[in-house]
């Protein structure tokens, strides 16, 4: 008796690595100082970590991994609230955790039918297992590896998604159009380059003061012989009849079909809505770029607010061009 509960396996206490836990600070210390501001990146890197917790950490079953996970997610969006690709890479991941917990206990539970009963019985077993949800808490030797495997899959489908989005744009755009944006977005230029190739347009670039990321947009535009105009953000309404489509980049898409995008877009698509022009589409930062600090003397008389984000409401947005095709804003909660 003695032997026998010497040699039985002792399940041990779920715990976060340690030098996982150092990488999650350094990741919330690069978010709170502005080092990570692409959604692509911010969403890449937040999946990479998930990952090394799931590699790395210890845990006895599905439940308690979703509790680490869980807990580390509620850590890091309370430290940066503003930064929601977190949340939803974390939400994500928490899913296939459940998705691959719930596929091991059918794939187990099918597999033991087979030895024990005849075909009939496991199909009317197999109906029976595919009813309420199963208990997290059994043990499986294989949730480490099918969990990290999933979230591989999800890192290919991040990096494929500017690719996948950028291949329709020429069901989007047309020969002889007049486009316009705002500020600079990798996957907006990605499209416009992408559509440049087959068909001739013109592009009007909103700088988008006080960072003129938009320069940086049209330099790069030009380079690959694309017609581009820049212009300033107080042009934005009176050219915008001569346009025939807006196209921006976003950087946060909400439940509503509302969207947050780069500061100036609110601006962009209320100028679009009242010209019936079609298009698809907060933080605050230091207002050094409005005011430099060497005019000491009125920087103290006045209050400066720089948002890097504006908030655009569904009523002003066309259409999501997304990696999986077209989707209207009222269709984007089911997705």
């Amino acid at each position: 008796i003695f032997q026998l509960k010497m040699s039985r396996k002792t399940p041990f206490a779920p715990h976060l690595d340690s030098g996982v836990r150092d990488q999650m600070n350094n990741f919330i210390m690069e978010l709170k100082h502005g080092h990570l501001s692409s959604s692509y990146d911010i969403a890449r890197r937040t999946t990479m970590l998930l990952r090394n917790i799931i590699s790395q950490s210890r845990y006895n079953n599905a439940k308690e991994l979703m509790e680490l996970v869980s807990t580390e997610g509620k850590r890091v969006t309370n430290s940066v609230p503003s930064e929601t690709a977190v949340a939803n890479m974390f939400r994500r991941v928490l899913r296939s955790i459940r998705q691959e917990a719930s596929s091991i206990h059918k794939s187990e539970e099918l597999h033991k039918n087979i030895e024990d009963d005849e075909l009939q019985s496991t199909l009317h077993n197999l109906l029976i297992s595919a009813g309420p949800g199963h208990d997290l808490t059994t043990p499986s030797s294989q949730l480490r590896g099918s969990i990290i495997e999933s979230i591989g899959e999800i890192l290919i489908d991040l990096e494929e998604s500017g690719e996948n989005i950028a291949a329709q744009s020429l069901q989007h755009i047309h020969s002889n159009e007049v486009i316009m944006t705002i500020g600079k977005s990798k996957t907006v230029e990605a499209f416009l380059k992408k559509a440049a190739r087959t068909r001739k347009f013109k592009v009007i670039v909103a700088e988008c003061a006080p960072f003129y990321q938009g320069q940086e947009l049209a330099k790069n535009l030009s380079k690959d012989g694309i017609d581009t105009t820049v212009i300033t953000d107080s042009a934005i309404f009176a050219m915008m009849s001569r346009v025939n489509k807006v196209i921006i980049g976003t950087h946060t898409v909400m439940a509503n079909g509302g969207l947050k995008a780069i500061n100036g877009a609110y601006c962009l698509a209320g100028a679009a809505k009242h010209h019936s022009v079609p298009h698809s589409f907060n933080k605050i930062v230091c207002p050094h770029e409005v005011m430099k600090y060497s005019e000491g003397s009125i920087v103290s008389k006045v209050h400066l607010s720089n948002p890097v984000f504006d908030y655009v409401p569904p009523e002003l947005v066309e259409l999501f061009i997304t990696n999986i095709g077209g989707v209207a804003p009222s269709y984007v909660y089911h997705l």
